[in-house]
């Protein structure tokens, strides 16, 4: 065994052992570090496959922006997890079997790649000139031009439904209409009422 093939398995390992953590841990802050070691050790194997744009943009992507906004939003919600854990006893027979079902598609995808993986030569050494960013570049806007402008009108749908379902109105939710606060007029906030002056006792 070389240095590469034992880097790849140590990072293999860390990296299941952190996606287990992140199912398992009952803190859900805990649960967010150990998917930013996930993200890390992913990072290190995309550099052992020389993607190096690619690990870049998932710790600066994922790491940098969306698990540090996960921890916030963690960290501010006050969570009840007494109350998350009700009824899970209740949806453990589903979710034995949703994980039996994905276990055993895993398993006969590797078992029947396993030995073109075994044939399969190493790639070869990179040219100086030799660019993953562009390559990158090249190959979404060619060849998978069609699934990535999907996969941005599906993103784009997601962020419509994620800002009108919280900028819906709520009952018990107070909005000011900066239209009429500029329409305002003196009759709508002040009436001047005559009263008869009140006299003195004994007059």
């Amino acid at each position: 065994m070389d240095f590469q093939t034992f880097i790849f398995y140590f990072f293999a390992a860390v990296l299941i052992f952190a996606a287990l953590r992140v199912i398992t841990a009952r803190n859900p802050v805990h649960a967010a570090l150990f998917l930013v070691l996930a993200f890390f050790t992913s990072a290190g194997i995309w550099l052992l496959l020389q993607a190096e744009f690619l690990a870049i943009a998932l710790v600066l992507v994922y790491v940098g922006a969306v698990m540090v906004l996960f921890l916030f939003v963690v960290m501010m919600l006050d969570i009840n997890l007494a109350r998350l854990r009700e009824g899970f006893l209740s949806y453990l027979p589903l979710g034995a079997v949703v994980a039996l079902l994905l276990v055993a598609e895993m398993v006969l995808v590797l078992v029947s790649r396993y030995s073109e993986f075994i044939d399969m030569p190493a790639p070869p050494p990179l040219p100086a000139g030799y660019s993953n960013t562009k390559e990158l570049g090249r190959l979404v806007y060619t060849e998978y031009v069609y699934p990535f402008e999907i996969a941005a009108v599906i993103l784009l749908v997601a962020i419509v439904a994620a800002i009108a379902l919280t900028l819906r109105r709520r009952k018990h939710t107070k909005y000011i209409d900066p239209v009429k606060q500029i329409n305002v007029k003196r009759a709508d906030r002040v009436r001047i009422v005559a009263m008869q002056p009140e006299k003195k006792v004994g007059e």
